[in-house]
């Protein structure tokens, strides 16, 4: 069915590399190591280091999930905006490196990159901005 609208079609990722490990219960350090294009094991790692208040720590790992996760949508179609719908998994590691990035530019006194990251969030998937942010 063609959007009339105009809208830019959902994007989907493909299967996160570290997916199967990380559910196996490999430890996102570990996925990481093994699979360095696991964008899902990065934002994990930014998460983890966040709730730990490893603020630039987490800022570099959710920096890694981001820019990784750009270049998967870029070569899955998407043209810089768009839907990224949090109900297909493989799309969570790029949401998740968002809302990170969000939380550790907060944290690191960059207002305005936490907003844009927020924002991006909220227009990429509003299902995941809702789970991730409130």
């Amino acid at each position: 069915m063609t959007n009339l609208l105009g809208e830019p079609p959902e994007t989907l990722l493909p299967a996160d590399p570290g997916a199967d490990a990380l559910a196996a219960g490999s430890t996102p350090a570990e996925v990481a190591t093994a699979h360095p294009d696991s964008t899902a094991a990065w934002a994990l790692l930014a998460t983890e280091a966040l709730a730990e208040n490893r603020d630039l720590e987490g800022y570099a790992f959710a920096r890694t999930s981001y820019h990784r996760s750009l270049d998967g949508l870029r070569r899955n179609g998407w043209k810089g905006h768009g839907p990224v719908p949090w109900s297909h998994e493989p799309n969570r590691g790029f949401l998740r490196s968002l809302a990170a990035l969000a939380t550790a530019s907060e944290r690191l006194g960059d207002e305005a990159e936490a907003h844009r990251c927020r924002e991006f969030l909220r227009e990429s998937s509003p299902e995941g901005y809702a789970v991730l942010v409130g």
